[in-house]
């Protein structure tokens, strides 16, 4: 049986510190943005986001008004870009 050289067991240079396991700590680095809401800030524009988009959904604004639902976040977008 051959014995193992050196180079059989090297990891390429990319890899992170972490010798062992370096496809994990890649993961981990490619998930730490999307781990959520870190403060209440995060959280109130997140929020305070959705509430619009859910409200500009139904119709509660005079934006789009005579666009078919299912174009109408879409028609209220280029409404608001035209006013900016």
């Amino acid at each position: 049986m051959p014995r193992p050289t050196a180079h059989r067991f090297t990891l390429p240079t990319r890899c992170c510190d972490d010798r062992l396991n370096p496809p994990h700590s890649q993961l981990k680095h490619r998930l730490r943005p999307m781990r959520g809401l870190r403060t209440d800030k995060t959280a109130q524009v997140i929020i305070a986001g959705h509430a619009f988009m859910q409200n500009l959904r139904r119709g509660h604004y005079e934006l789009a008004v005579d666009a078919p639902p299912a174009t109408r976040v879409a028609a209220a977008f280029t409404e608001l870009a035209q006013a900016i």
